[in-house]
């Protein structure tokens, strides 16, 4: 019986994501997005996670050295259930809510 094909894996450098628009950056290059966009915000994530850009879930982020984004992406923000969390967190649930299996090393 064939196996299901394993959805694809990408690596984010996260000494790369020294503030907001470096992540930005790294995740573009990470996922090998047209251009290098996939999104240059949390909305923008959303919207690529949802379809119509490259690549579409489900799909593996490796992201090495996560503690050193998580240091960087310190910015509070406010999210859809008023809970306050660092920008980071807020990446986390985007991602993982938009069908992104993430695990951090």
């Amino acid at each position: 019986m064939p196996t299901a094909p394993q959805p694809p894996a990408y690596v984010l450098h996260g000494e790369r994501a020294t503030g907001e628009p470096a992540f930005w950056a790294e995740l573009g290059r990470a996922v090998h997005a047209p251009d290098g966009y996939y999104g240059r915000n949390l909305d923008a994530l959303a919207d690529c996670l949802r379809g119509g850009f490259a690549p579409e879930p489900p799909f593996t982020l490796h992201w090495r050295r996560a503690m050193d984004s998580a240091q960087a992406l310190t910015r509070r923000v406010t999210g859809p259930d008023e809970e306050e969390r660092s920008y980071f967190d807020a990446v986390l649930d985007v991602l993982r809510q938009g069908g992104v299996t993430v695990l951090l090393d």
